[in-house]
């Protein structure tokens, strides 16, 4: 009896089986495991049957593989949404501009340069100085007496002497007085997005910027027109 029930399994396994033909790629699935597994249970030997136990552990375990692979495909499924959304996201962000937390921008001096500063504590002289690429400090914007909180200011191009200067990179001191010591703070500057590089297997998108290099797009404040 023991002998026909092994033979009865074996013939249902090789039913299954995968064929290496080249052609045909049969897998046990969810219906051939139910199937093998009324099989087995209808050709066991009566003088020494299974347990309900050892049934149910071995639906468990088919449950648990099954439960990985659907989770496997639902993991592929949200990353390919995530990279066409991302490549969606980078074609409209192209040409815009963005507010980042830097010191340094590209500045076209023909037009007024707007930033803002994150003014940590109150103060009774809050000024920004503007230094060229060289890092020589060619003018200064002083804006009083300011409160604590976002804090905008403008600078129209100028040396102190009041010539126009040329475009291009340009860093700002914000620093403010605070208990008789002059304190740095924190800017947000306007910047150019050249092109955009997507991220690798869910990695982060990074923006690459006019003149200032690439940063993740996470380090973006405010998408601008």
């Amino acid at each position: 009896m023991a002998v026909d029930s092994v033979s009865n399994q074996s013939s249902v396994l090789d039913q299954y089986a995968i064929k290496d033909t080249g052609t045909q790629d049969k897998t046990l699935g969810k219906d051939q495991f139910l199937q093998l597994l009324v099989a087995q249970m209808n050709n066991q030997n009566p003088l020494d049957p299974q347990t309900n136990s050892e049934f149910v552990a071995q639906l468990a375990q088919f449950t648990q593989v099954e439960s990985l692979d659907n989770l496997n495909t639902s993991v592929e499924s949200i990353l390919s949404s995530t990279q066409s959304s991302q490549a969606l996201q980078a074609s409209s962000l192209v040409g815009r501009k963005v507010i980042l937390s830097t010191d340094t921008a590209m500045v076209d001096t023909k037009e007024t340069f707007k930033g803002s500063i994150a003014l940590t504590s109150g103060t009774d002289n809050l000024f920004v100085n503007v230094l060229d690429s060289k890092g020589s400090q060619v003018a200064r914007v002083n804006l009083g007496q300011q409160k604590t909180g976002q804090v905008t200011f403008m600078w129209d191009g100028k040396d102190s002497s009041g010539n126009l200067l040329p475009p291009g990179k340009y860093s700002f001191e914000a620093k403010a007085s605070v208990g008789g010591k002059e304190v740095a703070m924190g800017t947000s500057l306007p910047a150019n997005v050249d092109s955009v590089t997507l991220g690798i297997n869910g990695g982060e998108m990074l923006l690459n910027l006019a003149g200032l290099g690439s940063i993740g797009i996470s380090k973006v404040q405010v998408i601008g027109q």
